[in-house]
């Protein structure tokens, strides 16, 4: 079996925002998730109300601190994440925060979605490897920026349920698997591109060995029980070049990775 699906959030200091914390990422950490853990009860929206919630989601929470890539901020306009998240929490979906789905896990920051997508600097060609498949929005706004995705989910059910999902909305170049993302997927290798969404106190072996050459690994890396810093990893002339991000918290990968520990 896999990584669980994780998603994540800024890490923040006490009485500081996401984009305070991008300027002083060294800040004590806490968890975005308790913002809006009680379901909302609402009405039904109409198409236009939630296309209009998306823009403003990618104008004030996106590009207003940073992400400039065109295709990333065209997809986060475009992609449904209500319909990634439990129905109790459908009005929130559009907020700043990452939000429980199942099985324990959670549903990332769009702005945490959002920028480790652009980490990647991907191309209308590219194959991308996910680890952490969750509810599958994060593998649907790649759907619509690269050519072919391939994710992977150490859960079953969630596995299943982000399938569904993805078959329901049309995603034909998004594949998922249940399994151990620790491992990878070496038969679909060498992939352009790596995103991981859970934590990790080092870099997969077999994840980096799947990178194409030029490739980029988007990944959380530090203490598992604590923060990590989300983190840029190129593989050039066979080696890593590493470029640290911001600081950010998500929950561990599970499975091998675990053992390993």
């Amino acid at each position: 079996m896999d990584v669980r699906t994780g998603e994540g959030s800024l890490a923040r200091g006490p009485g500081k925002g996401p984009l305070s914390n991008l300027l002083s990422p060294l800040g004590v950490i806490s968890l975005a998730l308790g913002v809006g853990l009680a379901a909302a009860s609402t009405g039904p929206q109409s198409e236009a109300e939630l296309a209009g919630r998306r823009k403003e989601m990618v104008a004030s929470q996106i590009a207003a601190r940073g992400v400039r890539d065109p295709a990333v901020l065209r997809a986060m306009a475009e992609v449904p994440r209500h319909l990634f998240v439990l129905p109790g929490y459908a009005d929130q979906a559009y907020e700043d925060y990452p939000l429980p789905i199942s099985d324990g896990q959670t549903i990332s920051q769009p702005y945490i979605v959002a920028l480790m997508t652009e980490c990647l600097a991907p191309g209308p060609g590219d194959k991308v490897l996910e680890v952490g498949t969750g509810s599958g929005y994060q593998a649907a706004v790649l759907g619509r920026v690269v050519a072919e995705v391939f994710t992977i989910e150490i859960h079953d059910s969630l596995a299943r349920r982000a399938a569904e999902t993805l078959e329901r909305l049309g995603y034909r170049n998004v594949r998922v698997r249940a399994g151990d993302g620790f491992f990878g997927w070496p038969e679909e290798a060498p992939f352009d591109g790596v995103i991981v969404t859970c934590a990790v106190p080092d870099l997969p072996p077999a994840l980096f060995a799947q990178l194409a050459e030029g490739g980029r690994l988007v990944i959380p890396l530090g203490d598992v029980r604590t923060f990590q810093r989300l983190t840029v990893v190129t593989k050039k002339d066979g080696k890593p070049v590493v470029k640290r991000v911001l600081d950010v918290r998500f929950v561990p990968m599970t499975g091998e990775a675990l053992r390993k520990k």
